[in-house]
């Protein structure tokens, strides 16, 4: 398994990242068996929300790691808070950042948190309230690193401003076929397509320029959480190129899929939400597979791209 020093973060975190979304669809000893094959497949970081089947996804993994080989100290849980689809708003209030705290602690069984990620922008946030209640949280042990996840950088901006941690992560949409993290460098200035439109305020670059690093979230997802572009016939050009790599390095699609990730320079983790232990173990074959510039670009283009 691959891994990589975040800056101004946890070290030796695996470029592979166990989502666990779907999680609560497991029992307490399918869960552990996810958890223990991921962890045997070196993947050990741990990525939560408390929106994740309201909290039953954290509590879930809380009941399943006890029923495991692995310890506590030896993986990096990261947990998100602010959508609050209970009262159907986001928020990123001091109080609600320490409430959520305290209940992904409980439900986890745990005593601290690696990380925690700002999850989606509130439209009403207060950096000040954010720095206090980071503070708190890193003077109590509760937090050790924070971050946020679909975020713009000038959001990322005003909240240093006040915010005395580091915030190194950014979660974002990233995949073959939802791509549009990198296709406006490509089109830029360009009329005849959609694809030239600035529509995250160049957060690629600014997470490169300033040592944040990605975590590249639904790998092989079209739009938005409309499916798998897997073997899906809505993508038959995709499909034979993956295919053809596939064959040639011995792996699955995804595999390639995920690898086509892994190449960008930007050097971003990759959230694997499986909760089946053979696809995941499919996946990590990813992180074996150094695909070259004109692989990457062939894939690229069978995505429906072109060259301008």
């Amino acid at each position: 398994m691959q891994t990589i020093n975040i800056a101004n973060g946890p070290e030796n975190a695996s470029r592979l990242i166990l989502g666990c979304m779907r999680m609560p669809a497991l029992s307490v000893e399918d869960a552990a068996k996810m958890i223990q094959t991921a962890y045997d497949l070196g993947i050990n970081f741990i990525d939560h929300a408390t929106c994740y089947g309201d909290g039953e996804a954290e509590k879930r993994f809380g009941d399943a790691i006890a029923l495991t080989s692995v310890k506590r100290e030896d993986l990096i849980i990261q947990s998100k808070c602010g959508l609050r689809f209970d009262k159907q708003i986001f928020d990123w209030r001091k109080s609600n950042i320490l409430e959520s705290v305290d209940g992904i602690l409980k439900r986890l069984k745990m005593e601290y948190l690696d990380v925690l990620l700002l999850h989606r922008p509130d439209l009403l946030y207060d950096p000040e309230q954010i720095a206090e209640a980071f503070d708190e949280l890193e003077a109590a042990g509760k937090v050790r690193y924070f971050g946020v996840s679909n975020t713009m950088p000038m959001q990322i901006e005003l909240l240093k401003k006040y915010v005395k941690q580091p915030l190194k992560i950014n979660q974002l949409q990233l995949s073959l076929e939802q791509s549009q993290l990198i296709d406006q460098d490509l089109y830029m200035n360009n009329k005849t397509t959609d694809m030239s439109v600035m529509r995250d305020g160049g957060a690629l670059d600014y997470c490169r320029l300033n040592d944040i690093t990605i975590q590249a979230w639904s790998p092989l997802q079209y739009g938005m959480f409309k499916g798998m572009f897997i073997d899906n016939p809505e993508f038959p050009e995709m499909n034979k190129v993956l295919g053809e790599l596939a064959n040639q390095y011995g792996v699955t699609k995804a595999a390639i899929a995920i690898a086509w990730i892994l190449r960008h320079p930007a050097k971003m983790q990759v959230i694997a939400g499986t909760m089946n232990p053979v696809h995941l173990t499919e996946m990590t074959e990813a992180c074996r597979i150094d695909l070259t510039h004109e692989e990457w670009y062939k894939l690229y283009l069978s995505s429906g791209k072109f060259l301008p």
